[in-house]
């Protein structure tokens, strides 16, 4: 990579190398206003997109990028931009297996070098955990677990939460896994962030997680 590239910027904000971001939202319309930008932008850089949708909102997916200005057939094509489900990553096999998901993440990444671009760029949208009964206890593990997992080359990852499927508890969990967040367009460095050999000595001792009542952020 070179060492003149331009730095990566969300909403204005420059991001450290090797990041992990949450970002929450309520609406599809919400979603893609705050996340495109980031999107547009690395296309334009020359890096990698990679995005975790759910499957059946592929095309719809595919189609929001296309209305944004970028050419999404040939960037598929090319490498550029490689967009799978939920059932090719975390519930690869049709449950979720936490070692697998944490060997497989920085495999999707660096294949992106592999393929001649700087850094990826990857967006997961962390509904999947619902599609699995027994995910949701072991997300706070996982999520806590990627900050050690990503390669230290640069690449961003952001986990993106519907406030509408995710009650308070897995919003707050999510709070503490992730260095940077991301809030109706601001980007903040997480002051409730903890680090991850700090909050791997509380996990074995936590109660299983509920989806509940709906957060409000």
């Amino acid at each position: 990579m070179s060492g003149t590239r331009k730095s990566v910027r969300l909403f204005g904000e420059n991001l450290h190398e090797g990041m992990h971001v949450c970002t929450f939202f309520r609406t599809s319309e919400e979603r893609y206003r705050v996340l495109m930008p980031f999107i547009r932008e690395g296309m334009e850089q020359g890096d990698r997109a990679f995005h975790i949708v759910n499957p059946s909102l592929r095309s719809e997916h595919s189609q929001r990028i296309a209305e944004a200005g970028i050419d999404a057939a040939p960037a598929e094509v090319e490498g550029q931009l490689k967009i799978i489900g939920w059932d090719e990553a975390p519930l690869r096999g049709g449950s979720f297996n936490q070692s697998a998901m944490l060997s497989l993440l920085p495999v999707l990444l660096n294949d992106g070098r592999t393929r001649g671009f700087p850094i990826t760029r990857l967006i997961a949208d962390m509904a999947w955990v619902l599609n699995d009964p027994g995910a949701l206890d072991r997300l706070l593990e996982f999520e806590c677990r990627v900050n050690d997992a990503l390669p230290k080359a640069g690449d961003i990852v952001i986990c993106a939460y519907d406030l509408d499927k995710f009650g308070a508890a897995i919003v707050i969990d999510a709070l503490r896994t992730h260095p940077i967040v991301l809030i109706g367009g601001i980007v903040q460095h997480n002051p409730f962030y903890v680090p991850p050999e700090e909050l791997l000595k509380e996990v074995n001792g936590r109660e299983p997680a509920e989806t509940g009542r709906p957060a409000i952020a």
